[in-house]
């Protein structure tokens, strides 16, 4: 998938799933406009917004097309619930990994 304002190794992994278009919420988080800004993303389920915030935080995150080395992480997303933790967490590590990024889940709970 080619489009000018997604980096070049998410347009790979998006096009690797078979991606041909954005979703419309995923069109909406790459616009000029939201470049920088602090997004508020309200969709329906299957919309592809897990996918629109990992497009939108990849300036932040990526040094050219590629995750650079650090001992610090370099983003947080915190989800409710461990079962959201864990589709989050599964649906940045195929977008990010052609950019060499890790991803990695930590989730708590009560035991007994």
């Amino acid at each position: 998938m080619q489009h000018s304002r997604i980096h070049s190794a998410l347009a790979e992994a998006l096009a690797a799933r078979g991606y041909d278009t954005l979703t419309s919420v995923q069109a909406a988080v790459i616009e000029e406009g939201a470049h920088g800004r602090d997004l508020i993303v309200s969709a329906k389920t299957g919309s592809g917004k897990t996918v629109a915030f990992g497009l939108a935080i990849a300036d932040q995150l990526l040094e050219g097309d590629k995750a650079p080395w650090s001992r610090e992480p370099l983003g947080l997303v915190i989800a409710p619930t461990r079962e959201l933790a864990i589709q989050v967490s599964k649906e940045l590590q195929w977008l990010y990994a052609p950019a060499g990024a890790r991803v990695v889940t930590c989730v708590g709970g009560w035991t007994q």
